[in-house]
């Protein structure tokens, strides 16, 4: 068996109210972020309508963050399903640049920022967005960045804190000092590129730490036409064998691997056909057959400039 098959199990205790595991989350992330700047808006009752409309059906993981500016849509989502706050898991993330944007000192400010926008008094996991925290950037270190974090535990305002974006060497100096450690660590991860830097997914697993993966569907949605796309050819061919979609596929196959995988939609079809993915199960030669096309294609959507790894070094182990 392979070392990518011998880490397919999830990692930690991510779980909904009546203990089950969460295994696929709803994104309200940087397309926003990007439409809301390139139109100069500041709230999108769309957003309010597509987050209600996810959360009724059936998703219990919203995936919020500082550098999206969606907060308020989330709360006001919230309030006007009038769910109970246990009912769902939210995530948020601090950014380093709100130090030069609005004079943030840190996590602590910023949670307490973001809490005020949604209208809660807590999330259930808290993420520092990228590891780039220097006193240059940010006023404090990533060190600092996150006791800050553990004390967002203590205080709590936060169930669960994590990461996101990180590579080993980030990790190891969060390991050195913490008393938490982190509880998941949310990176790029698809077909294309199956370890976001050298030796990543074997510490996370060692470690105990969940991975999640944004654009999961990166096949899909970022591959242009023409251009060379090995696994699409393998997505349908099971797709038609287990009468689903070349997204189904996509996201069935992150669950096997035991990888929480994020996505997105404002289309209520995809919405149900991303939550429907957990009535059939890939082989494991399925699952392997579609790990195999990291030695046919490589492709980095995000973070290039924190990112400069080759294929080689990516692949290395897997």
């Amino acid at each position: 068996m392979s070392k990518s098959l011998s880490i397919s199990k999830f990692q930690n205790n991510i779980l909904d109210k009546n203990g089950n595991l969460i295994k696929i989350g709803f994104g309200v992330g940087s397309y926003w972020r990007i439409y809301k700047t390139e139109n100069n808006i500041k709230f999108v009752p769309e957003l309010v309508a597509q987050i209600k409309q996810a959360i009724e059906s059936g998703f219990k993981m919203i995936d919020a963050a500082e550098a999206y500016n969606t907060y308020e849509e989330i709360g006001i989502a919230l309030k006007e399903l009038n769910i109970k706050r246990e009912d769902i898991w939210i995530t948020d993330k601090y950014i380093n640049f709100s130090y030069k944007l609005r004079n943030s000192k840190g996590p602590i400010d910023s949670i307490t920022r973001s809490l005020e926008l949604m209208q809660l008094d807590y999330v259930d996991m808290y993420l520092l967005h990228t590891p780039d925290i220097t006193v240059e950037k940010a006023g404090i270190t990533l060190v600092e960045a996150w006791k800050q974090c553990e004390q967002l535990v203590e205080m709590g305002k936060v169930k669960q804190i994590g990461v996101s974006n990180f590579r080993k060497s980030d990790l190891e100096e969060i390991m050195k000092i913490c008393k938490i450690k982190p509880m998941c660590n949310q990176v790029e991860f698809h077909p294309y590129l199956q370890q976001q830097s050298p030796g990543l997914r074997e510490y996370c697993f060692e470690n105990g730490i969940q991975l999640e993966a944004f654009s999961p569907l990166t096949p899909i949605t970022k591959i242009k036409e023409g251009e060379s796309n090995p696994v699409m050819p393998i997505l349908k061919r099971l797709g038609e064998k287990y009468g689903k979609n070349e997204p189904q596929i996509l996201l069935r196959w992150c669950v096997e691997l035991g990888i929480i995988p994020l996505t997105t939609t404002s289309n209520k079809q995809r919405i149900d056909d991303y939550l429907n993915i957990f009535d059939f199960e890939l082989t494991k030669e399925e699952v392997q057959e579609i790990i195999n096309v990291k030695d046919e294609k490589f492709f980095r959507g995000w973070l290039h400039e924190y990112y400069p790894f080759s294929e080689e070094e990516c692949n290395a182990g897997l």
